[in-house]
């Protein structure tokens, strides 16, 4: 997963993956500028066009403000304009695309959080394949515990992962089996252990109590833990992600986020309007239903796949 021609094959499927934000944003790019002059009325036009992509009101104002200053009243292609988006794109999202630190502790406990069907459990499967593939010892904890779908569906995927599944009684204590799994991992040297938590947002505050009972169990073995809680949001729901990131912030201190089902949408831009409202690390992301289909955010591929610039 570290040579060359994984990388490409990495970088083709998220191309592929952006396909549909790609298209829509280039597409308009493209009926807006026909090698004209970049005058105030085609710019206030880009902007709107940033904005329906759901790249976000201040990062779409910050974006077009840059390149009016650069080229107003110059004449400019839809190909320079793609460039542009793509290297200022990378370079307001570098400081979010922080991967998860395997080194800061053995073992690394990363609690995940998410709402039912943002393809949290899929995502903890994708993630222990992912690391295991890294040369680290893996394992998953399937705290979810009353969806006993949930907890068949994180052993076909561990299965898959080739990864130790760690399952309690359904209907059991999800602290409780919170508290064995992070015992086992530290006495079987483990270097990862994921926690799979409950989604279910009916009440709020039973979603709250629960989470800080893990939290407050799993510390009775190692003080610092959880080292990550990290956030999987699906990309289709666009604008309810920012009601999501609230939520949770509200429930837990988030670390980082996961965004799935970027292949899913035409505002892959989301990402950039998360960033700026909450300047919370993009850890992950994913553009696929295969198992390698999710991979560690980086905003310069991310940049290019969103403006259809990387053969520019």
């Amino acid at each position: 997963m570290t040579d060359e021609p994984a990388k490409k094959g990495w970088f083709s499927r998220l191309s592929d993956g952006f396909k549909k934000s790609s298209q829509k944003l280039s597409e308009g790019i493209s009926s807006l500028i026909l090698d004209r002059k970049l005058d105030q009325d085609t710019l206030d036009e880009l902007e709107e066009l940033l904005i329906t992509a759901d790249i976000g009101i201040n990062s779409s104002r910050d974006i077009i403000k840059k390149l009016s200053q650069s080229r107003f009243n110059q004449e400019i292609s839809s190909d320079e304009i793609k460039q542009f988006l793509a290297t200022d794109i990378a370079a307001r999202m570098q400081p979010y695309a922080v991967p998860l630190d395997t080194k800061a502790a053995q073992p690394l406990i990363v609690l995940i959080v998410g709402v039912n069907g943002a393809g949290k459990t899929t995502t903890i499967g994708k993630l222990a394949h992912y690391y295991k593939h890294q040369g680290l010892k893996v394992a998953v904890a399937a705290c979810d515990t009353f969806r006993a779908a949930a907890v068949d569906q994180l052993k076909e995927w561990t299965t898959r992962a080739d990864v130790k599944l760690i399952t309690g009684q359904l209907e059991q204590d999800p602290a409780s089996l919170a508290f064995s799994a992070v015992e086992m991992a530290r006495a079987e040297n483990y270097d990862i252990l994921f926690i799979d938590t409950a989604g279910r947002l009916q009440n709020k505050q039973n979603l709250m109590d629960e989470l800080k009972k893990i939290q407050r169990v799993i510390q009775k073995v190692i003080p610092e833990a959880p080292h990550a809680t990290l956030l999987v949001l699906d990309a289709t729901v666009g604008q309810n992600a920012h009601q999501q990131v609230d939520l949770f912030n509200q429930v837990t201190k988030l670390d980082g986020l996961i965004m799935t089902k970027l292949d899913g949408t035409a505002k892959g831009g989301i990402l950039i309007a998360l960033t700026e409202k909450f300047k919370l690390p993009i850890v992950a992301i994913g553009i696929g239903e295969k198992i390698d289909d999710l991979r560690p955010f980086t905003a310069e591929s991310y940049g290019k796949s969103l403006t259809n610039s990387h053969n520019l």
